[in-house]
């Protein structure tokens, strides 16, 4: 079974999302034959890599609220998060662009570390309020999760992985994702959104079910004499 997860490393959803589908496969007793594979999506393609903004004056300028309402906005989510035992700080968040952590992304999972990378993103941008966006920042991570630096430096200075990161995000286009996270199980089932552990129980437990059910052949009906031979003989 496959699992493709469209997601950003700056959406919050995401990263809940992820700790619920983790949950879920815990539970599901053929976890070990399931392939989780991560889909570049940005949620915001114009965002600068350095901003003085806060991401509550961010929020508040996108939505048209009050600052002081966005941050109870991220406050709901923040608790939200809890539930699933992560810690956001929105207060110090770091608001950056993605796309180059999205191409790392790429090199990540061709290097057989892009789950690594991807948890550790998502932590460093939301519990330790780092610059995910920052170029060095993005380095040093690499070297934590025991990527090649060189591999690394080569990636981020030039534009590898540009049309890998742009083919996930014309796929998600033409699949009609609105929004994420978003999960594909065997491109025949999708959730959008974090839902709750139980619906992606339910819904890896219909895929494996229907993947795996024994096809019930229909005998076509005919007025015709039958002829036919079996292990006794023929009529």
């Amino acid at each position: 079974m496959k699992i493709e997860v469209w997601s950003d490393f700056v959406c919050p959803f995401c990263y809940i999302g992820k700790r619920r589908l983790e949950e879920a496969l815990e539970k599901f007793p053929q976890r070990d034959q399931v392939e989780v594979q991560y889909k570049s999506f940005e949620l915001d393609p114009n965002a600068k890599r350095d901003t003085n903004l806060t991401i509550h004056e961010i929020l508040a300028k996108k939505y048209g609220m009050p600052v002081s309402e966005a941050k109870k906005m991220s406050e709901g989510v923040a608790a939200q998060a809890a539930t699933v035992g992560l810690q956001f700080n929105f207060d110090t968040n770091i608001p950056t662009n993605t796309f180059d952590a999205h191409r790392l992304a790429k090199l990540a999972e061709k290097k057989g570390k892009d789950h690594e990378l991807t948890e550790s993103l998502l932590k460093a941008h939301f519990t330790d309020s780092k610059h995910i966006g920052s170029l060095d920042f993005l380095k040093d991570l690499s070297a934590e999760i025991g990527l090649d630096v060189a591999e690394v430096e080569e990636v981020l200075s030039g534009n590898q992985y540009e049309q890998d990161v742009r083919a996930d995000e014309a796929e998600a286009r033409e699949i009609g994702v609105q929004g994420v996270p978003f999960f594909v199980i065997n491109r025949k089932y999708a959730i959008s959104g974090a839902q709750s552990v139980e619906t992606f129980i339910q819904a890896l437990e219909k895929v494996w079910e229907e993947e795996n059910e024994k096809p019930i052949l229909k005998t076509f009906e005919s007025k015709d004499k039958t002829s036919y031979c079996s292990d006794e003989g023929c009529e």
